[in-house]
């Protein structure tokens, strides 16, 4: 017996050190290979303002002279050859990479760095070159609220999610939105915001589609292009990614998209090409997955010649975290800066110069990028940030936003509200409303109006039955409503359990309750794209509420209305004839609650309009023919660990490659072409108004097509109208879609009766295909019909022109 316990204490001592040898094997690999404290290149703050010829300028290498980098009056290339010839080829190389996960995000000593951004650009402290800090923000800064020591708090506005400002397609009030979010780094002293995000809506299940905008690149790249000149008018950079492909977070950082050159061109390069062409954004991140072999941050052709060479991109590209394999071949390429910085990149940028695989030229070409970028930042001009940002400002226009951009699916004769009745809210998410996806997308805001906060907000009465049963179910599962925050919520993604309403429970609802609103709430993040299963598909238990609810409520000669708290697409034809309206919310921010109230009260007439298709079933799509079974979140050792070389044998369809075998073929131009019945069409929505559209004029003029419409509110309320113009010709020779759009316009609210002439225009080399034969864009000669639309099924007028 002894002997049993001595040999079972000795295993048990064995294993104990195996797992100390481990951990501290395991600090030792992250701490050499991602963790970089920048110790020996800690800012230079003792910059002193001296004054030249009357003018102050900062003296940032202190020698008490002012050299031509320092001389505010000079261009920009100027001071950036001056300050490259100063400096030494070890202080080139160092700002390659950044400076690591530890400092960029002020893990060092309290009151150092930034607590919550993500990386930097690191500083050279002899020449005066400061820290450049860069925030995760597709929907808003993501960065921590609280920090040690302090008192103060530093929340951030929750912006509504990129697919639903796509929906509002009104390029100005997503500018707006721009410069509040804008505002909140520049107020925060963070340079660069890590978006927008500009990918397709390949399929409906990739789980980031949230923070991606269209199925269409034209309004992808117009509402990108937008936010990028909302934010950028701040002094603060954007950082548009992910370029390009990114199509799927199942192995995105190792699968390789295998896609026609032409499908490139058309559809998924095409969006980032209209915002580089727009707003020229300072910074494009390239993304994790390999295109036709390549990893894109490897691939010259993307980064150097499309996006230089063809688009005129003037700004640097970044790696996304830890993203690729080969620190020189990648600078090579010409993506200029890898983040969040490794000491192995660092020690293979030195290697690469001792052996001559990194020239001079190369380290000096993506050096005068980034110079570029810190010396028009305000930190070059030493701004003094305040930590101060008008958030009560920001959260307005965060409502008026998500307003503007939630769509109304379904109404028969029941919105708007009385704002006293007396609503019954059913399923979880009612209470417990949406803001926003996870990961990086994520914000940490004060606070999220829920729809029960927001209709109360409203005036309306909640329900004390429904709400009573929601309290004993939240209380009896209190662990399944703890919500995972930040990087956690990517491994662990929040689904609370639903609640399963009987029918002597729904009549005690219906006796005290004038009308049900059941709310239906998906949420998706970085790290794991969407199963079909309980997630494109409602769960049995939502289908049941929705059914039993509808019966109950109809029965007793009420209504159902049913609200989508939603981040992507979800199956909606076999259940929506049984409610009485449909608003799709998606996730408004932390506002989301007070815009549905406004949508649902009329205090907001809705105007947004489908930047996606709703099908019927998610195999309608030609693209579910080569996606993979979402459904498991990203685990932390597939988020760091190394290259995952695999055989052509060993590789797996959909998981490390992906044909895109629809080609151009995504989204409306799959089901217009196909004749496929939708659910809803892409470009679709309803108003609790009408209008008529006339005097429809084409012009080509130039290298343009000027086109001009009469929209006329022909109803009895105050509302918005989108016109999208659609491009189509019926003789072509060439496999073309039905459709496709080329521009669109919003009206100004129109008063009953008022009527506004939109003027709209494109390219004629807008309508151009990519010849793959000769590999350039090229005109097919003949009529096109130039449409103008209120969806791609719906087309109210059209003109021919010559070409």
């Amino acid at each position: 017996m002894k002997k049993s316990v001595k040999v079972s204490l000795k295993v048990l001592g064995s294993i104990l050190l195996l797992v100390i040898i481990i951990g501290l094997g395991g600090w030792w690999y992250l701490k050499n290979t991602f963790l970089d404290y920048e110790d020996d290149y800690a800012e230079n703050k003792s910059i002193h303002e001296i004054t030249v010829d009357g003018y102050s300028f900062l003296d940032r290498n202190g020698n008490g002279e002012l050299d031509i980098y320092e001389d505010a009056r000079r261009s920009t290339s100027e001071r950036v050859e001056d300050l490259l010839s100063q400096m030494t080829i070890e202080e080139k190389i160092h700002l390659l990479k950044g400076s690591g996960m530890a400092s960029g995000a002020g893990m060092g000593e309290p009151g150092e760095g930034i607590p919550g951004a993500v990386g930097t650009i690191v500083p050279t402290p002899r020449l005066g070159i400061p820290t450049v800090y860069l925030s995760d923000g597709p929907a808003g800064l993501r960065i921590e609220p609280k920090r040690e020591g302090e008192t103060k708090t530093y929340y951030c506005t929750a912006f509504p999610i990129g697919t639903l400002l796509a929906s509002t397609w009104n390029t100005e009030l997503v500018q707006r939105v721009g410069r509040a979010m804008g505002n909140e780094a520049l107020e925060y002293g963070l340079d660069v915001i890590l978006g927008p995000g500009a990918n397709i809506h390949r399929h409906p299940l990739c789980g980031r589609n949230f923070e991606y905008y269209s199925e269409d690149p034209v309004l992808t790249g117009d509402i990108g292009a937008a936010m990028v000149n909302g934010i950028e008018a701040n002094g603060v950079g954007t950082s548009l990614k992910h370029f390009v492909a990114n199509n799927q977070e199942t192995n995105r950082n190792y699968n390789d998209a295998i896609v026609s050159d032409r499908a490139m061109r058309e559809i998924y390069l095409r969006g980032f090409e209209i915002v580089v062409k727009k707003s020229q954004p300072w910074t494009i991140m390239s993304s994790y997955n390999l295109v036709n072999g390549t990893y894109t941050i490897e691939s010259r052709d993307l980064l150097t010649d499309i996006l230089r060479t063809d688009w005129g991109f003037e700004g640097l590209v970044m790696s996304d975290w830890f993203g690729g394999q080969d620190a020189v071949v990648q600078v090579s390429a010409g993506n200029d800066l890898l983040e969040p910085g490794t000491k192995r990149q660092w020690n293979a940028l030195l290697d690469g110069y001792e052996d001559g695989s990194l020239s001079t030229e190369v380290i000096d070409t993506s050096v005068k990028r980034i110079l570029s970028l810190i010396i028009n930042s305000k930190k070059w001009e030493n701004y003094q940030y305040g930590n101060e940002p008008d958030l009560e400002a920001h959260a307005a226009i965060t409502r008026e936003s998500a307003s503007e951009g939630m769509i109304l699916l379904k109404n028969e004769n029941t919105l708007p509200l009385d704002n006293s009745m007396n609503i019954a809210l059913l399923g979880v998410t009612s209470f417990d409303f949406i803001a926003g996806g996870t990961g990086s997308g994520d914000v940490n805001e004060a606070y999220t109006i829920s729809l029960e906060q927001g209709l109360k907000n409203a005036g309306f009465e909640i329900n004390s039955v429904s709400q009573n049963l929601y309290q004993k179910h939240r209380t009896s599962n209190l662990e399944q409503f703890e919500k995972p925050e930040g990087i956690s919520a990517m491994f662990n993604p929040y689904n609370p359990p639903q609640i399963s309403y009987n029918k002597e429970q729904l009549d005690d609802i219906v006796n005290s309750a004038d009308l049900a609103v059941i709310t239906i709430g998906r949420n998706s993040g970085e790290g794991g794209d969407r199963a079909e299963k309980d997630d494109f598909l409602l769960t049995a238990e939502e289908q049941d509420m929705i059914t039993q609810t509808c019966e109950v409520f109809h029965n007793a000669n009420k209504k159902v209305v049913v609200v989508l708290n939603i981040g992507g697409v979800i199956e909606t034809a076999s259940w929506k004839a049984k409610p009485d309206a449909i608003l799709l919310a998606w996730q408004g921010g932390q506002e989301g609650g007070n815009s549905v109230a406004d949508i649902l009260n009329g205090s907001v007439n809705p105007s947004g309009k489908l930047p996606m298709t709703f099908p019927v079933n998610l195999n309608d799509h030609a693209s579910n023919a080569n996606f993979p079974e979402g459904g498991e979140p990203m685990s932390m050792m597939s988020f760091i660990s190394g290259n995952k070389t695999k055989s052509d044998e060993e590789k797996v369809k959909d998981i490390d490659y992906t044909i895109y075998e629809e080609g151009i073929y995504v989204g409306y131009r799959h089901f217009d072409k196909s004749g496929l019945e939708v659910s809803y069409p892409f470009g679709y929505g309803l108003s609790y108004t009408s209008f008529d559209f006339n005097n429809f004029q084409v012009v080509p003029e130039n290298d343009s097509v000027k086109i001009s419409v009469a929209v006329t509110n022909t109803g009895d309320k105050a509302g918005k109208e989108v016109v999208e113009i659609y491009s189509s010709k019926s003789n072509t020779q060439i496999d073309r879609p039905i459709f496709e759009l080329k521009a669109f316009g919003k009206t100004n609210l129109l008063n009953p009766g008022e009527q506004q002439i939109l003027t709209i225009s494109f390219r004629i080399s807008d309508l151009a295909y990519w010849d793959e034969q000769i590999g350039g864009w090229k005109i097919e000669p003949g009529v096109y019909q130039i449409n103008a639309g209120t969806s791609s099924r719906d087309i109210k007028l059209k003109q021919e022109i010559l070409l």
